[in-house]
């Protein structure tokens, strides 16, 4: 998860820097959190032609940054 992470904060440094002219170095995270998302439901096949349902959660992640 700490990977994902990483990856949104670079994608919110890197539109700061390019969309607002912001400086890189005086850039603070002001706030981070997580939302749970849509929950994608799935079916795997059971014996005697049944099937049962997977659930796979999703989520979205939220960064601001600012000076």
């Amino acid at each position: 998860a700490a990977t994902i992470v990483k990856k949104v904060l670079e994608s919110a440094i890197a539109n700061a820097e390019h969309n607002d002219g912001a400086d890189v170095d005086e850039l603070k995270v002001k706030t981070i959190y997580v939302e749970q998302g849509t929950t994608l439901k799935r079916f795997t096949a059971r014996a005697k032609g049944r099937g049962n349902r997977i659930s796979k959660p999703t989520c979205h992640v939220y960064v601001t940054v600012g000076n």
